[in-house]
């Protein structure tokens, strides 16, 4: 093999490589070249890599902006009776890691748009969930900043609860503390919606909100809007709306629990994937409903639209909860596949691929433009809108 540099060998392809993967990503230094030598040959080209073609730059950012790029990605490719790599994803790899051996491709360019993750040795498209529309919805400036503690695991492989727990410590209680000053002048009951994508903390942060405000003795109730869900085979390949949960069931179950009522909602069986009502809103024979009281605070949990108009006049506060992409990534390692053994780890990798991109652009970056307040756990950010911070008088010495 030969080019430019005088790579003539694997070895020596290799170690050049290694060389600036370790500025794509610190946790490389970690590993021994030998095993990182290990990691390199499942993804070596079968005809070598002197016959891969370079693709210009400007095409692979086309590339991560075309939804078509995601949705083409295979979940669970079978060869030899074994679940691999989506070949789109195996063949974006090679040709990053030879671009830049070849020196094509620069390493600025490459964290820019892309992240490598070591566990399962590929790259990612860089999701960017600040759009220029979003950061004006915002006043152009995070309302809070603090040390950005989420740093120390750029040389982990996967993260545990405990870690990421601490190091959102000084933004979350930053959060409670404005829930609180929230509370106090927009008065009860009050219907928080917290949206965010999956493995960046929403459960955590809603328990812990739970703790504080049961401690002030008022009354706080979580309700996952997943239950809402219609059956899976009637939602598969539709899109995120009113159409594939139990609107009008809910619509009702908001109302009521904010007029003081308790309410029963639907309950939604995640294994056999399905509802515990049927198409109609009928509650099928043997199934129970999810009895819920009423309370100061009523979190709603989950990834819907949120800024339907029917509903948004009851929403009373609009959270996203957002942690970036390779940090999520890593607690899912620890959580779905060390822990709850949920996937098969290359299927896995195939569907955090399709679904990031997908799941952004679809829910996210939308819900994002109309919020109300947007915690950013990775850039310790918080981001309230002006409108927002003039309301309940927010200034620094409140949130800290």
């Amino acid at each position: 093999m030969e080019n430019k540099n005088g790579l003539n060998d694997n070895n020596t392809f290799a170690e050049v490589l290694y060389i600036k993967m370790v500025s794509i990503n610190p946790g490389l230094a970690d590993l021994e070249l030998y095993e990182f030598q290990y990691l390199l040959k499942n993804i070596t080209p079968e005809l070598g890599w002197e016959n891969l073609k370079i693709i210009p730059m400007k095409d692979l950012e086309k590339l991560s902006q075309d939804e078509n790029t995601f949705l083409g990605i295979q979940l669970n490719p079978v060869k030899r009776e074994k679940i691999i790599l989506d070949e789109k994803i195996l063949c974006l790899d090679q040709i990053l890691m030879f671009g830049l051996v070849k020196e094509e491709y620069p390493i600025e360019w490459v964290n820019d748009h892309f992240y490598f993750d070591i566990r399962s040795f590929c790259f990612f498209f860089r999701t960017k969930y600040f759009s220029p529309e979003t950061l004006k919805h915002f006043g152009n400036q995070p309302l809070f900043a603090f040390d950005q503690k989420q740093i120390q695991f750029d040389h982990v492989q996967e993260i545990g609860y405990k870690e990421f727990k601490n190091a959102n410590q000084e933004i979350d209680q930053a959060l409670i503390k404005i829930l609180n000053q929230v509370l106090t002048v927009k008065g009860s009951p009050l219907l928080i919606t917290l949206a965010g994508p999956t493995g960046s903390g929403k459960t955590e942060i809603t328990e812990r909100i739970h703790n504080y405000f049961a401690m002030n003795n008022q009354r706080l109730t979580t309700i996952e809007m997943d239950n809402f869900y219609k059956d899976r085979e009637f939602r598969d390949g539709k899109p995120y709306g009113p159409h594939v949960i139990h609107y009008d069931l809910f619509i009702k179950a908001m109302q009521d629990i904010l007029a003081g009522k308790s309410i029963d909602i639907p309950s939604y069986d995640f294994y056999q994937a399905l509802s515990s009502h049927d198409l109609d809103g009928n509650l099928r024979d043997g199934k129970t409903s999810i009895h819920i009281e009423p309370a100061d605070i009523i979190f709603l949990e989950g990834n819907f639209p949120f800024y339907l108009p029917d509903f948004d006049k009851l929403i009373g506060l609009r959270i996203v909860y957002l942690t970036d992409d390779p940090i999520r990534l890593k607690r899912k390692w620890r959580r779905d596949i060390d822990y709850r053994k949920k996937y098969d780890p290359v299927g896995f990798v195939n569907r955090f691929f399709r679904t990031q991109f997908l799941r952004a652009k679809e829910i996210y970056v939308p819900l994002m433009k109309v919020s109300d307040l947007v915690v950013d756990t990775t850039a310790a950010k918080l981001w309230l809108t002006p409108e927002l911070a003039n309301e309940i008088h927010i200034s620094e010495k409140v949130a800290r």
